[in-house]
């Protein structure tokens, strides 16, 4: 034992000295290249002098990095992240002033500017070393296991599933999210050589499973259903609800706080992630009490709640700091470059590009993808038993550049390199972790309605209801011909008894305005003026043109609204032209033909959800071509129903138990859920109990819901954490 002590403090030393060692040579080359920076008097000093120098202000500068920039970065914790990577420099340069002013008798000395050159550099070759010893190395992860343990141990005051000998715990599992990458753009992927990482799986040790989502095929759905068994009444990514108000938007802190409450009070269970889990980089926590970059939690009162806390255990480190900031620099030039070619090639369709967003794509792709990674590494480092990460890189790009651009390739070359760093340090955990790869969503190419129609979906909406529009939007074909429409409509109203008094019914302070919410290619209207889930024969004494108007656009493939006589009923075109057909007995034909398999009953489903809106809105589907039209500005897009969004993909190892028996399709994120919960179960050696819902639950729209505390089950521990 003390043996072993011994050697492992002398490889520690070794690696210390090499390190100091390099980081010297560094500063002697950066001192003959840079004019203002030396590390010499004036009037000149010996050779032996100067490399004297020069391992004083490495020694200083690594020591100072080691003990001071921990403490830094905690005190701008409360600066946002983008903020932060930016001041990653300066931070990193005054750190080499400072240990220049360290050096004995005042030998070394930089200009501010060129001191931030010599710190990144400094730092980046301390990494690169550090790391390439540590490869060497195996023992150096399982004493980096070591100290994360023992750091876990003390702020939970507890033992747990994760801290049992390598020997014997059972398996570990890693569910890794690669977001909006569809069944057929991985298979594509990997034919193609970008991703040899999956394709060494898949030739070897894991089967691929398709499977459909739910009509609102986005993250907040399927994510939502995933890790906590339920995604009741979410019919879209963004949605009005009458009763509070209120616009729930998926990606908003305070919505998904409320709807991972709605899914544990409905479920009666914390989640996927319940037993020794790590959330990382999802929208909820699953349940779990280790959480870094959850949204969920991003809402909390108080510093160590906040999102941006979740970026200290990366930040750090500052070489980690520096390698990210350059990256997120880099990554900012690259989309420049890649919009600037795009436009130059005259590449269709295409979408703005500009503004914020070469940093919110740099910030997904570079800062999110490093800072969830290293969460991973670190969870399996540290034998926890189940890890959920997203990385969301290739949904960002995907939007805006296509999902089978060559930009989202590249995206899918830098995801499988990731990958392949999770599986190497796999390798050298105490425990055996099984790695499964899953995707939320895919994506569906296509102009947007916008693009296409020279108006959006509220442009249209409002001029169906007569109400006016933009300039723009009023010289186009579709908006000409709503006005007309809606016009003629009103006044053929105006001489047939349509409400109680035999006039056309009208709110009594005038017309209201529509609430017009995308989510992708679907859809959600909703007319606060009218209380309820109002009906067809409503809508249409208010607004007589309006659902024909927009059942009979071309963009347009199908609407959802209630009607008196027939219940709920899809409107669509068919061979025969507008077709009314309800909802009960309605099947995969006529209008949903090209929607594919599962249509009628994605949309029963989402018929029957207590927030649904008014009318319903997906648009139109090409099957030969694989096209929608989002009513976003987005050209690869999700959320409705029609072509590969509706297709994800789960990949999983040969040692779990099938998805799904053969024949037979998986459907829906409740059902993912399950499978996956099926071999958590298996995986720690219990029988598989199915969850259901316990007896009757809270209406999601009673009074007061959002001011109660949120139910977890177990207790929240921030770890690396928001």
């Amino acid at each position: 034992m003390g043996e072993r002590r011994w050697r492992t403090a002398g490889s520690a030393l070794w690696r210390i000295i090499v390190v100091w060692a390099v980081s010297t040579l560094t500063l002697l080359v950066l001192a003959g290249a840079l004019p203002d920076f030396r590390l010499q008097s004036e009037d000149g000093e010996s050779i032996t002098r100067t490399a004297i120098t020069a391992a004083w202000g490495a020694g200083a500068f690594g020591l100072l990095s080691a003990l001071v920039w921990p403490l830094v970065v905690r005190a701008f914790l409360l600066v946002p992240a983008l903020v932060l990577g930016l001041l990653v420099f300066f931070l990193n340069g005054s750190l080499l002033l400072l240990a220049l002013r360290l050096i004995p008798d005042g030998g070394g000395a930089a200009a501010p500017e060129t001191a931030v050159v010599v710190a990144a550099v400094m730092s980046a070759v301390a990494s690169a070393t550090s790391t390439a010893l540590a490869v060497r190395d195996d023992n150096a992860y399982r004493r980096r296991l070591s100290r994360l343990a023992t750091r876990r141990r003390r702020r939970g005051g507890r033992g747990g599933p994760g801290e049992a000998d390598g020997a014997d715990a059972p398996p570990g599992t890693v569910f890794l999210q690669l977001d909006g990458v569809g069944h057929a753009v991985l298979v594509r992927a990997v034919e193609d050589g970008l991703m040899p990482t999956v394709a060494r799986w898949l030739g070897s040790s894991h089967r691929l499973t398709r499977w459909r989502t739910d009509w609102s095929s986005q993250t907040g759905a399927s994510q939502l259903g995933i890790l906590h068994g339920s995604n009741h009444d979410v019919p879209g990514f963004r949605w009005y609800e009458k009763d509070t108000g209120r616009i729930m938007v998926s990606n908003r802190p305070a919505s998904a706080v409320e709807l991972q409450r709605r899914a544990v009070r409905r479920t009666r269970d914390a989640g996927l992630l319940s037993l020794d889990g790590a959330s990382r980089g999802n929208l909820f926590t699953g349940g779990a009490d280790q959480l870094a970059l959850v949204l969920s939690v991003a809402a909390r009162r108080g510093r160590a709640n906040r999102s941006r806390a979740g970026y200290f255990a990366y930040f750090s480190d500052p070489a980690n700091a520096v390698r990210t900031a350059v990256s997120f620099v880099a990554e900012v030039a690259r989309e420049i470059g890649q919009s600037v070619r795009s436009r130059l090639r005259g590449d269709e369709p295409r979408t703005g590009r500009g503004g914020l967003y070469p940093l919110i794509r740099a910030f997904a792709t570079v800062v999110e993808r490093d800072v969830v990674v290293a969460a991973v590494m670190g969870d399996m480092l540290a034998g926890r038993t189940t890890v959920y990460a997203d990385l969301v890189a290739y949904d960002e790009v995907a939007h805006h550049s296509g999902p089978h651009s060559r930009d989202a390739a590249k995206v899918l070359e830098r995801i499988d390199r990731s990958l392949a760093l999770i599986a190497k340090v796999a390798e050298h955990a105490p425990r055996t972790y099984r790695i499964v790869l899953l995707s939320d969503h895919g994506q569906s190419p296509g102009e947007t309605f916008d693009g296409a129609y020279g108006l959006t979906l509220k442009d249209l909406v409002r001029a169906g209801c007569g109400l006016p529009v933009s300039r723009r939007a009023g010289r186009t074909k579709s908006g000409a011909e709503a006005r007309d429409a809606a016009r003629h409509a009103l006044l053929g109203a105006l001489h047939r008894p349509m409400g109680e008094d035999g006039a056309p019914e009208q709110p009594a302070d005038g017309p209201s305005e529509p609430v017009v919410l995308a989510s992708g290619n679907l859809g959600l209207i909703s007319f606060p003026g009218l209380p309820g889930r109002p009906s067809r024969e409503q809508i249409d004494r208010r607004h007589p043109a309006l659902l024909h108007t927009l059942a009979s656009h071309p963009g347009i493939g199908f609407l959802l609204v209630r009607s008196e006589r027939h219940g709920s009923v899809v409107l669509g075109r068919d061979a025969s032209g507008t077709v009314e057909l309800p909802v009960d007995p309605l099947d995969d034909s006529g209008p949903l033909a090209v929607f594919g398999p599962g249509a009628a009953d994605a949309i029963r489903r989402t018929d029957s959800f207590p927030h649904v809106a008014d009318i319903m809105v997906n648009s139109m589907h090409d099957p030969v071509t694989g096209r929608v039209h989002a009513f976003e500005a987005q050209i690869g897009s999700h959320g409705g129903l029609g072509g590969e969004q509706s297709y994800p993909f789960l990949l999983s190892p040969y040692e779990l138990s099938e998805p799904v028996a053969d024949g037979t399709e998986l459907v829906g994120a409740e059902q993912v859920h399950t499978v996956l919960q099926r071999w958590l179960d298996e995986s720690r050696g219990e029988p598989f109990a199915p969850q259901v819902p316990l007896g009757p639950v809270e209406d999601p729209r009673s009074p007061g819901r959002q001011e109660e505390a949120f139910p977890v089950i177990g207790r929240v521990v921030q770890d690396k954490s928001e």
